[in-house]
C-alpha cells in the first residue's frame, strides 16, 4: 500500500503536468490571438492564474520532498522540483513575452485609433476647405458681376455729367438769346428812331 506522502507527491506531479500543459496551450492561444484586445487580456489573466497554481503545486511538492524519510527519495524529489522550477522560469519568460506582446498590441491599437481620428479630422478639414473654396468662388463671381454693374454705373454717371453740362450750356444760350430778343424788342419800342 502506498504511503499518504507518496499519493500526495503523485497528485502534485500530475497537477504540475496538467498546469504545465494548460499554460502551454494558453501561450499558443495568445500567439494565435488576432481578436480584440479584451480577448488578449483575458488570455493573459488566465496564464497568470495557471502560473500561480503551478507555483503553488511546485511549492507543495518541494515541501513534500523535504518531509521524505529516505534521503534518496528526498534528493530525487528535490531534483524534480528544481527541474519544474527551471521549466517554469522558461515559461515565465514566455509569459513576459506574451505580456509585452499584449502591451505592444494595445499601443498599436491606440495608435490606430489616433490615426483614424486624424484621418477623420483631415476629411472634415478637407470638406471645410472645399466648402470655403466654393464660397470664395461664388463671392468672386458675384464680385465680377458687381464690378460690371459698377462699370456700367460709372459710364452712366459720366454720360449724365456730360449731358448736364450740355443742358446747362443750352439753357445759358437760350437765356442769352431770350435776353437779346427782349433787349431788341425793348430798344425798338422805346427808341424807335435808333
Amino acid at each position: 500500500m502506498a504511503a499518504p506522502q507518496d499519493v500526495h507527491v503523485r497528485i502534485c506531479n500530475q497537477e504540475i503536468v496538467k498546469f504545465d500543459l494548460e499554460v502551454k496551450a494558453l501561450i499558443q492561444d495568445i500567439r494565435d490571438c488576432s481578436g480584440p484586445l479584451s480577448a488578449l487580456t483575458e488570455l493573459n489573466a488566465k496564464v497568470k492564474e495557471k502560473f500561480q497554481q503551478l507555483r503553488h503545486r511546485i511549492q507543495e511538492l518541494e515541501q513534500s520532498a523535504k518531509e521524505q524519510d529516505k534521503e534518496s527519495e528526498k534528493q530525487a524529489l528535490l531534483q524534480e522540483v528544481a527541474n519544474h522550477k527551471k521549466q517554469m522560469l522558461r515559461k515565465t519568460t514566455k509569459e513576459s513575452l506574451a505580456q509585452t506582446s499584449s502591451t505592444i498590441t494595445e499601443s498599436l491599437m491606440g495608435i490606430s485609433r489616433m490615426m483614424s481620428q486624424q484621418v477623420q479630422q483631415s476629411k472634415e478639414a478637407m470638406q471645410t476647405l472645399v466648402t470655403s473654396s466654393r464660397t470664395i468662388l461664388d463671392a468672386n463671381e458675384e464680385f465680377k458681376s458687381m464690378s460690371g454693374t459698377i462699370q456700367l454705373g460709372r459710364k452712366l454717371i459720366t454720360k449724365y455729367n456730360r449731358r448736364e453740362l450740355t443742358d446747362k450750356l443750352l439753357i445759358f444760350l437760350a437765356l442769352a438769346l431770350f435776353l437779346a430778343t427782349v433787349l431788341y424788342i425793348v430798344k425798338k419800342r422805346l427808341f424807335p428812331f435808333l
